[in-house]
């Protein structure tokens, strides 16, 4: 999906959704935890989201049950996120639904190019992992600390480096 993210409605939402994000950062209570989880398009229960959390609009994040995500995370959501249930996102992890054209002259174009990003149940992604567009991340796998995803990964499997790659099946 191809999209303007300067048009006056984008940036607006933008400015509102950071708002929050900066008040729960500061001051993560229960009313700023409530506040941040009323911007996304599905919680389930027992969420834990650490403060630090930053993400662009917000309405297209869905958590499912028992989801942690640590401090820092960075969720870019122009394309939709969705979490499945018993979830661990480490630190400073990075999920990415956007990316720009690799061409100089279309990239003057100011056009975003957004991909949807699927994580299924019971995934735990490392310390500052980047999740790239377009992603498939499938039930029980495992992401080292540190790595870039940027292809699909299988279920019950571990994936680690720069690019990920299968490290070794994981016993079920």
């Amino acid at each position: 999906m191809t999209f303007n993210s300067l048009t006056p409605e984008l940036m607006q939402r933008r400015h509102q959704v950071h708002d929050t994000c900066r008040q729960f950062s500061r001051s993560p209570s229960k009313g700023n935890m409530a506040r941040l989880k009323s911007l996304f398009a599905g919680v389930g229960e027992e969420v834990f989201i650490e403060q630090g959390f930053y993400c662009d609009y917000g309405d297209k994040i869905t958590l499912g049950h028992r989801v942690y995500i640590n401090v820092n995370c960075t969720f870019l959501d122009g394309g939709r996120i969705n979490i499945g249930d018993d979830c661990l996102i480490g630190p400073n992890v990075q999920i990415l639904t956007i990316n720009h054209a690799a061409s100089p002259i279309e990239r003057l174009k100011k056009l975003n190019y957004a991909e949807d990003i699927h994580i299924e149940n019971n995934v735990w992604i490392g310390a500052g992992a980047i999740i790239l567009p377009g992603i498939h991340i499938g039930s029980g796998a495992v992401i080292g600390a540190g790595s870039v995803v940027t292809k699909n990964v299988p279920g019950n499997c571990l994936y680690a480096g720069n690019p990920a790659e299968k490290v070794r099946l994981l016993e079920t």
